[in-house]
């Protein structure tokens, strides 16, 4: 058996169930051992694609998944997905064939190059270590919630595996659970008796449904508020007392409410610009405490009262065990009125600024809001009109949203809705998108037609880079950098086998509502000609921050 053979044989039996890719000649083998071994691939029409597939299936399955590469431009050509994954702390094997014949047209320096983005990198040596070193990669993907790239010399490869397969491979483990110390623990309980109007931001580290019951449950003892990061979003659904998003994305009611804390407790969250709206939404005199078990994240973006150490429901656990009364805290009948009327971004009230032409997108947002249904899981692409869908699209839980937002590139929203919806099959995938990110990342518009996926693409199409027509077009810059001529997405849409409609006003969105209501036989897209008169107020609050 070949070494290419026993490694992909060898991750399978560790529990490897889903793999993507683009296949060239490097990594043919290693991957068609893969599916022979009972994994499933799917193949991308772009490596850049393939990777943020990977990312967003691992985020939402949280199972062990490979990205599988071509040397070289194979490894070049997924850099930005695999960046992303890096900076997102995705527990992800990527194997990527190398060339490292001296005057090879192929080779790069690979390792330098997965350094280079945060990822940890790895390479197979010899055949007789390569089954174990490929295991370990996978073992320390899972254990450390890292990045791995694990580098296949072609001339390994081709070698004989002297030992073959094991077969008594083990499953790798994820992280073990850190206990908090007792005294910190202690400190926390202390803060949260003092404190009068308390609120909690969860992040990634609480996304389990063990860590929201703990939270839940500490948060009800003290009359806390909740919050979660953009990542967790979905994670207090159902809660009277949920905010929803903290930052960039907050309504102007959880702006307020999170601002006028006096205790705000990070759990399993970095607290970052993005999710404190760089530091404004903590108010003069609040306390800060922060939950992670990462001893290196506190204080990263902003300082802190107290940090804790400790798995987010270990602590919450451990900080309610001491004995006390349940308190009202923030949790008055005038905030719960509040709330139950204009919690939500799409209980605003606005003026819509809809033309004949072109549609407000908030009024796009809540309209799709209520035709989609509820059990959805959305991909949201990067750019000037992603609040909307973010703030305005509910989601069920927060495996209903995946956002892949670490690194800020345009182009991934497509391929991330992909991920998702492999990770989901009983959740009608959402992919939003700009008309830039949806260009970009257009090949993979075969890929949803071709994996049959009953998916919903929402292209809010300003026919240009918004971000930067609202940042430098104030200032009378020339714009014809970040402008372009009207495209006709739907058109696109077709040639790739899909339904499409065009949306210019609300009535067209009766095209929407028959195809959720009918068969779904193709998958649809629907080209929405948003207003661009204004930037989205999240991006002038961002760019304000700078």
């Amino acid at each position: 058996m070949r070494v290419a053979e026993a490694v992909g044989r060898a991750l399978v039996a560790a529990g490897v169930g889903q793999v993507f890719g683009v296949v060239g000649s490097g990594n043919f083998h290693v991957t068609n051992a893969m599916v022979a071994a009972g994994a499933r691939f799917v193949a991308a029409r772009h490596e850049g694609g393939a990777a943020t597939m990977a990312d967003a299936y691992a985020r939402t399955s949280g199972a062990p998944t490979v990205l599988s590469l071509h040397q070289g431009p194979g490894l070049t050509n997924a850099l930005t997905g695999i960046t992303e994954a890096a900076k997102s702390r995705t527990p992800l094997l990527v194997l990527a064939a190398e060339a490292t014949a001296p005057h090879s047209n192929f080779r790069v320096g690979q390792t330098e190059l997965a350094r280079a983005v945060g990822a940890v990198a790895a390479r197979v040596t010899s055949a007789d270590a390569a089954v174990d070193q490929a295991l370990a990669a996978l073992g320390r993907a899972v254990a450390e919630r890292r990045t791995v790239l694990l580098n296949l010399p072609l001339a390994v490869q081709e070698e004989q595996a002297p030992g073959g397969v094991p077969a008594d491979i083990a499953t790798p483990r994820g992280p073990n659970p850190v206990e908090p110390d007792p005294r910190r623990a202690g400190e926390l309980a202390d803060l949260l008796d003092a404190a009068g109007r308390p609120v909690f931001v969860a992040g990634r580290g609480a996304r389990t449904p063990g860590a929201r019951d703990a939270l839940l449950e500490l948060a009800d003892r003290h009359g806390a508020l909740l919050a979660t990061s953009a990542v967790a979003r979905g994670l207090f659904r159902g809660s009277a007392w949920s905010l929803d998003v903290s930052g960039g994305f907050a309504s102007p009611l959880a702006a307020d409410l999170i601002t006028g804390a006096d205790l705000v407790v990070g759990w399993g969250c970095s607290l970052t610009g993005w999710t404190t709206r760089h530091g404004a939404l903590i108010g003069p005199g609040a306390r800060v405490a922060q939950v992670d078990d990462d001893p290196t994240a506190f204080g990263r973006h902003r300082p802190v009262d107290l940090a804790v150490t400790g798995d987010v429901e270990r602590t919450a656990r451990r900080a309610g065990r001491a004995p006390g009364a349940r308190r009202t805290g923030y949790r008055t009948p005038a905030v719960a009125a509040a709330l139950a009327a204009r919690g939500r971004w799409r209980d605003v009230p606005y003026d819509d600024e809809g033309t004949p032409e072109r549609i407000d997108p908030r009024t796009l947002s809540r309209a799709l809001d209520d035709i989609l249904p509820a059990e959805r899981v959305i991909g949201v692409d990067s750019g000037n009109f992603m609040g909307w869908p973010s703030a305005w699209l509910s989601v069920p839980d927060e495996n209903g949203f995946c956002f892949t937002q670490a690194f800020q590139s345009i182009g991934l929203g497509l391929a991330t809705a992909i991920g998702a919806a492999l990770a989901r099959p009983d959740r009608l995938p959402v992919a939003v998108l700009g008309d830039g990110g949806a260009l970009m990342g257009a090949a993979e518009l075969d890929t949803v037609r071709r994996l049959g996926l009953p998916m919903v693409v929402v292209v809010h199409n300003d026919d240009g880079y918004g971000a930067e027509v609202h940042h430098f077009g104030p200032d009378g810059c020339a714009l014809d950098t970040v402008t372009f001529p009207e495209t006709d997405l739907a058109a696109v849409a077709r040639g790739y086998g899909f339904e499409a409609v065009t949306v210019r006003t609300p009535g067209d969105l009766a095209a929407v509502e028959a195809w959720v209501a009918g068969e779904r036989t193709a998958p649809l897209l629907v080209d929405a000609k948003v207003t661009r008169e204004h930037g989205a107020w999240w991006l002038e609050e961002a760019f304000r921050g700078h």
